[in-house]
């Protein structure tokens, strides 16, 4: 039971109440009697024996635990003694190193004077063992006769020949010419012949990719004058048989990284043997490449497209080479980096000289070509239109003569409803444009750019607005028939406003986006392009009062020829209708605004409703006036007057801007004094839509009923005086 105990008494963790609860269902199944009864005395005699057993366990454990804690006691004594020892041996250890150290470094501060000393004495010997061997190598090329050293005449001593050469060819320089001649000679004989054998030595090696043999007789060469040489031999090799595609301009940069990591590793000044690698690729192979790109310049267009290709290739290939620290983007010309702009003006060679004039040149054609195309596609002759107001003037008088004898002697064309504007010609126009733009900006110098893009921009403005789009402008102002027309006259002129605004807008689209960034002075362009801004829309302006009096002209006509004065004074009963002449008058007028509406839009649109309502209220107005009115005619003039607001004012979209309503609404208020009893003009006068109008038109148009003398209206009117 005592192990039962241990066991459950170790567990961790440790509940007290479980150990009871189960000491409890223990003794529970050990007193149980039958019909599930137990023994309490069982119980207690259980739990007492467990109590004993719990006391003699404490004590056992607490004698165990004095043990282990004397034990422990005992051990960290010998541990403490043990560490003082390890202490004091490690004290000694410190001393015997300080003192080691310190005859340590009195020996070799004795090693180090004495090794000085023996240098200072070797030195002095090895120095004139050096000389005593020049002086005898320059012996041998003092005597008569050819050189036959050996150091001289075996291959595999050339490094160690080229070293006693180099040294004897200085101390040639300072010899006198008179005596020595025929040494010198010699000695700068044997310079050249060994400069040379190391040179074949080293394009031997790069051939066979022998990089250290390479990077040994490079820092030979370096006391040569024929290093620069060695450096030369080194690039044509690396460049023979690359650079061979039809798209070179990608392999440049692979080839000057791979070259790189071999110069950096060969010569001792790296950077100035991989500035002339690249200036060789771009002033020998990019310039031959773009020549001959170049070569034919018969078809302008073609060439030009080229010459922009080979120069942006040629750019990005400089940038790739800036952002990999092969080209310095400004250049150093104490360290001898490569300028940016130095490697592609070296590798256009010229080739962007005179593109200015073929530039402007190819523009006029192209533009040129493309109008020609066009109307030759409308079988249009362009004619050469005059204007001014005289011209104008004997316009408007061969109209209205010819209109009155009926012979059509101003020979006014309408075309057909062509209006001579194309989108899509435009389109090609600006895209060409576009793109002499972009070369401009990218191929010109500065100083030639401002006049450049100007000559260009003046180009475009000839061709596309002046010969295109104000020529059209003319043509319609033409076939705008005149106002004296007893015909319904057809108006083109809204379908010519309507692409001409769109024209204008794309290419002032045009002008932000190509244009204006060529420009850092952008004052003059923009000036020229208000000038002929001004000039477009002044004829437009013309062109929609044309267009406006024709309207209104051909509408005051129609009603002064076809109202009869019947309409307005029938006899007997007949149904309230519009007039025959209201009809088809509004029948027109439904027309035009639906035109109006779809061609106009803007200040446009509102300036033109607004001003044909106002004159079309003008003549309708006057047009009643003519008239005598009975109750019947009254009400014929209202609808008259109703159909007119409807058609000229409209509703929803259409609607023109409110002064037009107001107009018609007062006019139609007027038409009701022409039918209100007579006991009722005064209230109606005084009405709110009447009310702000002058007396005087008031009783004017009250006088047009045909009861004004019979009913005495004047009486009834005396209180508006």
């Amino acid at each position: 039971m005592m192990n039962q105990y241990i066991k459950e008494l170790e567990q961790d963790p440790f509940d007290p109440d479980e150990f009871v609860e189960r000491m409890v269902r223990r003794s529970m199944q050990e007193s149980r009697l039958q019909d599930d009864e137990f023994d309490p005395e069982m119980i207690h005699d259980i739990f007492t024996q467990a109590i004993q057993d719990l006391k003699v366990l404490q004590e056992r454990q607490e004698r165990k635990c004095a043990r282990l804690e004397q034990a422990v006691q005992e051990e960290e004594k010998l541990y403490v003694t043990k560490l003082s020892e390890i202490m004091e041996q490690h004290s000694h250890c410190v001393n015997v190193f300080s003192s080691l150290d310190e005859r340590m470094s009195r020996c070799g501060g004795r090693a180090l004077d004495v090794g000085e000393k023996l240098g200072a004495a070797r030195a002095p010997r090895a120095r004139a063992a050096a000389a005593r061997d020049l002086l005898s190598h320059l012996a041998n090329f003092l005597s008569p006769g050819p050189m036959l050293s050996d150091l001289f005449n075996d291959p595999n001593k050339l490094n160690e020949a080229a070293d006693v050469i180099q040294k004897l060819y200085t101390i040639a320089q300072e010899l006198p010419p008179d005596k020595f001649e025929v040494a010198k000679k010699k000695i700068e004989a044997k310079y050249d012949e060994i400069e040379r054998s190391l040179i074949e030595e080293f394009v031997k090696a790069q051939n066979q990719g022998n990089v250290a043999k390479m990077k040994d007789i490079a820092t030979i060469m370096t006391n040569f004058k024929g290093y620069s040489q060695c450096v030369d031999a080194y690039i044509e090799t690396s460049q023979m048989n690359t650079l061979l595609g039809k798209d070179i301009f990608s392999a440049v940069l692979p080839l000057c990284k791979k070259n790189y990591t071999v110069i950096s590793s060969v010569f001792p000044n790296p950077d100035q043997v991989i500035s002339k690698f690249v200036l060789n690729i771009f002033h020998l192979k990019l310039q031959k490449y773009i020549q001959t790109k170049l070569a034919d310049k018969n078809d302008m267009d073609k060439y030009l497209r080229n010459l922009y290709d080979m120069y942006i290739s040629t750019q990005k290939v400089c940038d790739e080479l800036v952002a990999a620290n092969l080209v310095s983007a400004d250049g150093n010309t104490a360290t001898g980096d490569l300028r940016r702009e130095a490697l592609v003006n070296g590798a256009m060679a010229g080739a962007t000289d005179g593109y200015a004039a073929l530039e402007i040149r190819r523009l006029k054609a192209v533009l040129s070509n493309a109008l020609n195309v066009y109307y030759n596609e409308k079988q249009h002759v362009k004619k050469q239109i005059q204007g001014g107001g005289f011209q104008e003037l004997r316009r408007d008088l061969q109209a209205v003569i010819g209109t009155r004898a009926n012979i059509n002697i101003a020979q006014i064309e309408n075309y057909g409803g062509e209006t001579f504007l194309s989108e899509q010609l435009v389109q090609k126009m600006l895209s060409d444009a576009k793109t002499s733009f972009t070369r401009c900006k990218t191929l010109c110098t500065p100083n030639e750019l401002s006049a450049t893009t100007i000559a260009l921009l003046d180009t475009l403005i000839q061709n596309l607005l002046i010969e295109h789009v104000d020529y059209a402008l003319d043509l319609g102002l033409q076939s705008i028939p005149i106002a004296e027309n007893k015909s319904p006259p057809q108006i083109y002129f809204f379908d010519i406003v309507n692409q001409a605004n769109k024209i204008v807008k794309m290419f002032g689209e045009h002008f932000q986006e190509s244009v204006l960034p060529c420009l850092s002075k952008q004052g003059e362009c923009i000036q020229r392009k208000n000038t002929i801004m001004e000039q477009l829309e002044n004829k437009l302006d013309a062109g929609l009062e044309r267009a406006i009096s024709a309207i209104v002209g051909w509408v005051k006509l129609h009603l002064q020829t076809e109202q009869k004065k019947t309409d307005f004074k029938p006899e007997g009963d007949i149904d309230t209708l519009a007039s025959s002449a209201c009809v088809a008058v509004v029948s027109y007028l439904n027309s035009v605004m639906d035109k109006i509406h779809t061609e106009l839009e803007g200040d446009n649109l509102h300036a033109v409703s607004l001003e044909l309502a106002v004159r079309l209220h003008r003549v309708i107005y006057d047009h009643l006036q003519n008239f005598q009115f009975n109750s019947a005619g009254a009400m014929i003039a209202i609808c008259d007057v109703k159909e007119y607001r409807s058609a000229v004012c409209g509703r929803g979209p259409r609607a023109a801007p409110a002064p037009a309503h107001a107009l018609f609404d007062t006019l139609h208020a007027l038409c009701n004094l022409l039918l209100v009893k007579p006991e009722n003009l005064h209230q109606v006068c005084e009405g709110e839509t009447l009310a702000e109008l002058d007396h005087s038109i008031l009783h004017n148009f009250i006088q047009l009923r045909s009861d004004y003398k019979s009913h005495k209206l004047s009486s009834f009117l005396k209180g508006l005086s």
